[in-house]
């Protein structure tokens, strides 16, 4: 298997601004967010396409990723909507071949995210961090 990023922010290898980790699965913001909170929930177990996982990390994975839309839109984020998005495949738009779900905050007007990464923007690791602790914190006061 080549090199992956998300093996090696799992691993503790490589930089995240993580916002949750179980044995099953991380979430971390994007360091390429569309908009600010821009979301990631991967399996931490390598699974290239969603269907190399199995059935109980798959449903865990969308469990979280519905707790964390509630902790994306009560926290300082205060999204008014959030997209989902999983590409499956290269055909299908995946650049990370490690199955990972996009959570990625919307809000009225934003012009954001029309099916491709467009408007993805460099942010800072001292802005994800604190994006990501107040998520964190949403996140805990919900389901702590």
């Amino acid at each position: 298997m080549e090199q992956c990023v998300f093996c090696d922010i799992v691993a503790g290898l490589a930089p995240a601004s993580m916002i949750y980790q179980d044995d099953k699965v991380a979430v971390f913001l994007s360091h390429q967010p569309v908009t600010p909170g821009h979301t990631l929930v991967i399996p931490c177990e390598h699974a290239t396409h969603l269907a190399d996982m199995d059935e109980d990390t798959g449903a865990h994975l969308f469990r979280i990723a519905m707790r964390m839309n509630a902790a994306i839109r009560h926290s300082s984020v205060r999204a008014e909507g959030v997209r989902l998005s999983l590409s499956d495949g290269r055909a299908a738009g995946q650049v990370v071949m490690h199955t990972h779900l996009h959570l990625i905050p919307r809000f009225a007007g934003d012009g954001a995210w029309s099916g491709a990464m467009e408007g993805a923007r460099h942010a800072s690791r001292a802005e994800l961090d604190e994006t990501a602790a107040e998520i964190a914190r949403a996140y805990r006061a919900l389901y702590a």
